[in-house]
Order: structure tokens, then sequence, then C-alpha cells
């Protein structure tokens, strides 16, 4: 019964968005991840291959939890067909490239298909430079307690989804956000 409850809740969360992928084009760059990372080496992420990371739910709330340190992470979980999840990739990336040299780590959770996991997401990956920072996650593995147990708020039923963290301070936003408000949210963990 749980396993059709999660099927369902998995269902709903992919049927939340639309399947359009227009992005402008103009507005995206290439750049590299997060902090402290050299310059040379960043060079052009759209050449980086993308290598496939599947987190489990166990090591995704390892992740989500508090670090003993002093950056800030921010976790998109978004999906390749979904129309407001790419829309905001050209406010994070150009987040991204502001901040590269101070203490924060942009990670994007992909929660296509697993059969996506080697066609569409690949490719979309590749079009949006975001190999260094993306992994997979399946959906079919998550309880339903995996989402109370992570997040005040989210329930698992529509994304894009962002999460910050830094320390003991939190922050959610469900849907897609402006680079205004990504600006906001982020300089808020100063």
């Amino acid at each position: 019964m749980k396993k059709l409850i999660l099927s369902i809740a998995v269902f709903s969360l992919m049927a939340a968005c639309n399947k359009e992928t227009k992005v402008d084009e103009s507005a995206t760059t290439t750049t590299a991840d997060s902090a402290m990372i050299d310059d040379n080496a960043v060079a052009d992420v759209a050449t980086v291959p993308f290598e496939k990371i599947e987190w489990s739910p166990e090591e995704t709330s390892k992740m989500l939890g508090k670090q003993n340190n002093d950056t800030l992470y921010v976790t998109n979980f978004f999906a390749t067909w979904c129309g407001p999840c790419v829309k905001e990739i050209p406010h994070f990336k150009a987040k991204m490239a502001e901040m590269k040299e101070q203490p924060v780590k942009f990670t994007f959770v992909s929660l296509d298909e697993r059969s996506e996991w080697d066609k569409a997401l690949p490719k979309f990956v590749a079009e949006h430079g975001l190999a260094p920072n993306v992994v997979v996650l399946d959906g079919s593995k998550l309880t339903p307690e995996f989402f109370p147990a992570n997040f005040k708020e989210w329930d698992g039923g529509a994304i894009p989804f962002t999460f910050m963290r830094k320390g003991d301070k939190t922050d959610e936003t469900l849907g897609m956000m402006s680079e205004e408000a990504l600006t906001e949210k982020i300089n808020s963990f100063k």
C-alpha cells in the first residue's frame, strides 16, 4: 500500500510540471559549481562529461542534513521535462558564477525517471553546462517518511523545489524562483 501511495505521489510530482523546455539561451552561461574552484579547472563545463551519480534516499538525507562547516548548501530538485525547473536554471547558473569563490555548494537533484538517466538527462545536463552539479534520485525508492524527515514543508508533490542549509538554518522554496528571490534567499544566510 505504501508503494502505491508513493507511486501516486511521484506521478503527481511529475504531472505538476509542463513538459516545456524552452530556455532563453542568451541568459545562460557556462560556469562551474561553487566555492574555491580554480578558473582554469572549469574553463568550459559544457565539455565536462556527465557522470551519473545516484543518491539513495539515505545519502540524500545525509547530504541535506547539517554539515559541520560554514558552507551554504543549495539543493534544487528538478526534472528535465519540467518547464518551471528549466526556466530557473539561468538564475542558479548566474549565482554559481557570482559565488564561485565563496563557500557555497550548488547541487541539482534530478527526479527524472530511471529510463531517462541515460537519454534525456545527459543531453539536458550538457546543454545547460551542469555536469559537475547533477545527481540522480530514483523517486520510486522514496518512502512516505522521507519528506517529513527532511523537510518542513515539501511533501514531494511538485517541483521545482529548492532547499538551502547552512548549519542549523534552512530555507525551503516550492516553485520557480526569480533571480531576485534566489539572491534574497541566499543573502539571508550571510
